[in-house]
């Protein structure tokens, strides 16, 4: 054996050795393999926050789209309302894709202190339409946070994005109050 191979050997040897899962053997204890403490947006659930937003909507006297996804971005329900614009529907998924996935509501990205750079949002939203329409920073998608965890998110579009914003948060805030 060279010592080329030796050393390629102990190399090896140090990373095994020095892995977490070798530190854990050695410990005696093992890290979990799964993870129970998951809170899940039901059908019921999302039902709700759909009414709720409807309901909000007509208020406003505004006819939307109103997309509600699971936390990794599934949909869960859709709607769309009477007379609400049909090319509405892709950016109300996409703004409650991008709520969930990226755990935050959707919006101009950049430093919220700063004035807006448009080059870069324009910019982010062709990066976004190439990848899929996985992003946007477009109002109108908020997520749904139990317990400090994203659930799932709500996304709406066909009015102005902050009144998509407004009908978001009125059926997020309705479920949250049923779970009190």
């Amino acid at each position: 054996m060279t010592l080329r191979s030796r050393s390629g050997m102990l190399f090896v040897l140090s990373l095994l050795l020095c892995s977490p899962v070798a530190a854990m053997a050695q410990e005696g204890t093992a890290a979990p393999l799964v993870q129970r403490e998951r809170i899940a947006l039901t059908l019921e659930g999302a039902e709700l926050v759909l009414k709720v937003s409807q309901a909000k909507a007509r208020e406003m006297k505004k006819s939307v789209n109103i997309a509600i996804v699971d936390d990794g971005g599934h949909p869960i329900l859709f709607a769309r309302m009477n007379q609400a614009r049909p090319a509405s529907s892709y950016t109300a998924l996409t703004k409650a894709v991008s709520a969930a996935t990226l755990r935050a509501p959707t919006g101009p990205f950049g430093p919220k202190d700063q004035e807006l750079n448009l080059l870069l949002n324009f910019s982010l939203q062709n990066a976004a339409e190439a990848s899929g329409g996985k992003m946007t920073s477009l109002y109108g998608g908020v997520p749904i946070v139990v317990d400090g965890q994203v659930i799932g998110a709500v996304g709406v579009g066909g009015a102005t994005g902050e009144e998509d914003a407004e009908i978001a948060r009125a059926g997020i805030d309705a479920l949250l109050k049923q779970l009190k």
